[in-house]
């Protein structure tokens, strides 16, 4: 089974004529270009006579648009202004958005302009500061009130290398990196109270790792009752540990749970994962397999297996590919997760860095698990019935 899912994503790569570096670059594309709340930055006059002394909190609200005035251009002096800036006609602003609401915004202020500041009233400074700080983790950015206690503007939000834009409603976690413009002391401040301290992310939250194990084991444990099946039903120590990952990940903040784990943290656990994984199921087979496969009708389960496997991975692989025209990594994500495939997904990281495979293994896993377990179950029942 592990052989044939492996030969079938080769031969579904080289019927499809794929290349891997052009697969992993199109990956790339799709991650910025599908990032909800992409950062985008720009200078604009405000040449809308209406807004003449509104102030921005007041321009937000009439926009009904969110944005970020990081620095205020008027009559030839910068300065950082607040919600309750008053913006007056000829001024510039320098905003930050989302990229989707850059025209909404150029639109009602004026024109979009270029800028080179001549003079600021307040030296100002730029500083990428990291949560660190459990106490933030789960709380909405706005309700920070950085710019109204201590000064500063937040422009943007780097979380697991991707570049967000600094919206109030944004649920601020562990990990992230805030972009903090304003006075060096006041950012310092900022700096103290969010931690700032990239040591405490060197070591895993452990915590929350064995509280999903648990509570992934005691959701796997739950027998679900099938109308017309006799036995219920249950997802096992796999699929069940599987599902409150997902949830943890999701809404692990809410909760206040830490979720940030260092990438050499995820792979190393993943690595050993998969490694106790293959060893015990080797060590429970291995003193029958010899036995299995030469005697009796092993070879027809060998054979039977490899057509199983390898006839319908490369069918869905080839239609994935060519009518849907998934990226390969994603394909072969799907094909490693709609058969529970662990050990082959251990081939499939070492061709490829990024989280495409492991997303689309974790998206059909438990379903897949669930109509395994249903299936086969519904199979014994219309042979003995």
């Amino acid at each position: 089974g592990v052989i044939g899912l492996i030969l079938s994503m080769i031969l579904v790569r080289l019927l499809t004529r794929t290349d891997l570096a052009e697969e992993d670059r199109k990956l790339d594309e799709e991650a910025a270009e599908n990032a909800e709340g992409k950062p985008h930055f720009l200078y604009v006059k405000v040449e809308n006579h209406y807004l003449d002394g509104k102030t921005i909190t007041q321009i937000r609200d009439l926009l009904n648009r969110d944005f970020v005035c990081s620095r205020l251009l008027h009559e030839g002096h910068v300065t950082l202004p607040n919600g309750a800036t008053q913006i007056h006609f000829g001024d510039t602003m320098y905003i930050v958005c989302a990229e989707t609401d850059a025209e909404a915004v150029i639109a009602f202020l004026g024109q979009e302009v270029k800028v080179e500041w001549e003079k600021q009233d307040v030296v100002l400074t730029s500083r990428r500061i990291v949560v660190t700080n459990p106490k933030i983790n789960g709380r909405k950015l706005g309700r920070m009130h950085f710019s109204r206690l201590y000064g500063v503007n937040v422009t943007r939000i780097t979380r697991q290398g991707m570049d967000i834009f600094a919206s109030p409603s944004l649920e601020l976690q562990v990990g992230d990196r805030l972009m903090v413009v304003g006075p060096e002391d006041a950012v310092n401040r900022v700096a103290h109270k969010l931690g700032n301290s990239v040591k405490r992310l060197d070591s895993p939250n452990i915590a929350t790792i064995f509280i999903g194990i648990i509570l992934g084991i005691i959701v796997g444990s739950i027998p679900l009752a099938m109308p017309g099946l006799p036995v219920p039903v249950k997802l096992g120590s796999a699929g069940g540990p599987l599902i409150v990952a997902i949830l943890i990940g999701r809404y692990g903040y809410k909760i206040k749970l830490i979720t940030y784990t260092t990438t050499s943290a995820n792979l190393m656990l993943r690595e050993i994962g998969l490694l106790l994984f293959l060893a015990s199921v080797g060590i429970k087979a291995g003193t029958v397999f010899i036995d299995t496969v030469v005697a009796g009708d092993g070879l027809k389960y060998v054979g039977c297996g490899v057509l199983i496997t390898m006839i319908p991975a490369t069918i869905i692989g080839l239609v994935a590919r060519l009518r849907f025209r998934f990226n390969y990594f994603s394909v072969i994500g799907l094909m490693t997760g709609a058969y529970t495939g662990a050990p082959a997904l251990a081939y499939v990281n070492t061709i490829c860095n990024k989280d495409a495979p492991a997303v689309s293994y974790s998206t059909v896993y438990s379903l897949t698990m669930f109509l395994r377990i249903f299936t086969a179950q519904l199979i014994v029942l219309f042979c003995c019935g």
